[in-house]
């Protein structure tokens, strides 16, 4: 086994996750779905109450403008509809549109399956040290001074 680099692991946690999504990206392409469009619909169906439009560009990295067309697209093609705050009528929370569960189904089938030929016979106590690592970078980034220690949903 090669020495260990420190150097290596950021790059090579950020091109793992990368590459992840990449290929759930090509197996979900076929339902129509882009990646930001499948990655936000996951975000809303995780979340235990409707998400503001902030909190989604928040958890999915997409900058607000974008967000919002985004969001208009998934509108206009019946998957969510966005409503006012009764509070804040500048707020608005986007809610899942009730034929979205058949696709998130199939979009959480096809991540299920991936994950488990990404991690077959990978020995469960190695899959163990590496959950363990990343929690313990997950909570130092989380503690870490004016970093960005959002913690949504894992992607």
């Amino acid at each position: 086994m090669k020495k260990f680099d420190p150097e290596t692991f950021g790059p090579l946690l950020g091109g793992t996750a990368r590459a992840w999504r990449m290929k759930l990206d090509q197996r979900l392409k076929p339902m129509g779905l882009s990646q930001a469009k499948w990655r936000t619909l996951i975000h809303l169906s995780r979340a235990p109450e409707p998400l503001t439009q902030s909190q989604i560009a928040e958890r999915t990295g997409i900058e607000e403008p974008t967000l919002v067309t985004l969001l208009h697209r998934l509108e206009k093609e019946g998957w969510v509809v966005r409503k006012h705050l009764a509070r804040d009528r500048r707020c608005k929370t986007v809610h899942l549109q009730p034929r979205t569960q058949r696709v998130i189904n199939r979009i959480n089938a096809t991540a299920l399956q991936l994950r488990r030929e990404l991690i077959r016979n990978i020995p469960t106590r190695d899959m163990e040290v590496c959950v363990r690592v990343l929690n313990h970078v997950r909570e130092r980034i989380d503690r870490a001074p004016g970093g960005n220690g959002s913690r949504g949903k894992p992607k």
